[in-house]
């Protein structure tokens, strides 16, 4: 587990954020501490920054009753559920799989004002992440950019190497406005760091390792829902029909492994060519479902070679999954030796190797390393403990009197 990369502060109100409610005798703002967290990358079918937002909810629920958690983020009209939850109202993106795109950071700066937070975090660089920035500023709070993305990586995949460039000048200048940027992986803070954004803060995401857990294994009834013979190779992926997943790699893969191989995509299959020994699962709103399928399968297989974190991973390791993937970006951070293999480039052939070299070792003892490595290093707690130090010790220097600040 990555250890966040805090500034001490040893201050009540830092102090209060990561034991008990905030309450610092010496500000007008006693009782409550609001934390209010805003992202465009939020929709009824996305993946890994929802679940963490979620996860991040009932951990403060549970953990730190005195501080109330808000999310503001993209709906089909303007509305507070009365939980905690605001949607704005944002046109839907074309072939976005449901995902909203906000026009006004202005506007949405409002909405982030009017809850009067202490501390914003921004999960996009798009116009939440804009708004919460403005917001930030006219409330004197500050703002954490959490970066679960790489828009840079993403504008030389689907336009070429020519765009990466400035996406990336234009990515650097916005995080450096950010009172403090958090990564998900090395990866990304590597390439925050590459593109000129300073003091980078380390904080790897987590897993709910009682949801996703090797008890929940069906492997008998799984291989009969999807009409496979019960000593088939059950290899699986989940996760959104997006281009970067490299879903025609792993396809092609197990199309080189032949029938002995079959390959389960939940949800990612959208679009994808028909293959005999491939099955294509609609994406799972039942989490227990997704957990049951995952531990019912032999291995995860995972070919994205830019991904920033791979919370996905994480889960199918929580479930007892063995594991292969690329030897660069996020999934390489989380995947060595003790837990599957890593294939050299994320191609058809080096991915094929990979897993023919995965099911030639002791899958037990893989399986068994696996939940091991998920549940010793990457449980819920240890994250959102890290970025509660972090809150903390944003509030209290931005309430401390200018001589007794620390920066």
């Amino acid at each position: 587990m990555f250890e966040p990369q805090v500034r001490p502060l040893a201050t009540a109100a830092s102090a209060s954020w990561a034991t008990a409610p905030w309450s610092d005798p010496h500000t007008a703002l006693v009782g409550s501490a609001h934390l209010v967290d805003t992202t465009m990358l939020y929709a009824p079918r996305s993946g890994g920054v929802k679940r963490y937002l979620l996860a991040k909810r009932a951990w403060f629920a549970e953990h730190r009753p005195g501080v109330r958690h808000s999310l503001v983020v993209p709906g089909a009209t303007t509305r507070n559920n009365g939980r905690g939850v605001l949607t704005v109202a944002a046109a839907r993106l074309p072939f976005g799989d449901g995902y909203r795109c906000p026009a006004s950071a202005k506007r949405w700066a409002e909405h982030l004002i009017a809850l009067r937070p202490q501390v914003i975090e921004a999960g996009d660089p798009y116009a939440p992440g804009a708004g919460a920035l403005e917001a930030g500023e006219r409330l004197g709070v500050p703002v954490v950019g959490f970066v679960h993305s790489d828009p840079a990586a993403l504008a030389a995949l689907h336009l070429g190497s020519w765009a990466e460039p400035p996406v990336r000048r234009r990515w650097a200048q916005f995080y450096r406005r950010f009172d403090q940027v958090v990564a998900p992986s090395r990866h990304i803070a590597d390439r925050l760091r590459d593109a000129g954004v300073p003091d980078v803060m380390v904080q790897s995401l987590g897993v709910d390792t009682d949801l996703f857990h090797p008890s929940r294994a069906d492997p008998d009834g799984v291989r009969r829902e999807l009409g496979l013979s019960a000593d088939a190779k059950l290899l699986v992926f989940a996760g959104r029909p997006a281009r970067e997943k490299n879903i025609d790699v792993l396809l092609d893969a197990v199309a080189l492994l032949g029938s002995g191989y079959h390959l389960l995509l939940i949800g990612a299959g959208a679009g994808a060519r028909p293959q005999a020994n491939a099955t294509f699962m609609d994406f799972q709103r039942d989490p227990r479902e997704v957990a049951r399928l995952l531990a019912s399968c032999d291995a995860f297989v995972h070919a994205n070679h830019q991904e920033p974190f791979g919370l996905v991973a994480l889960e199918a390791m929580a479930s007892g999954l063995p594991m292969v993937g690329v030897a660069t970006g996020g999934i390489a951070e989380l995947v060595d030796s003790q837990v599957g293999e890593l294939a050299p480039r994320a191609t058809p052939e080096d991915m094929a190797g990979a897993i023919t070299a995965l099911f030639e070792r002791d899958l037990g003892l893989l399986s068994a390393s696996a939940r091991d490595h998920a549940e010793s290093r990457y449980a819920w707690n240890a994250t959102f403990e890290g970025l509660s130090r972090l809150y903390g010790d944003l509030a209290a220097a931005a309430i401390a009197p200018p001589a007794l600040r620390v920066f």
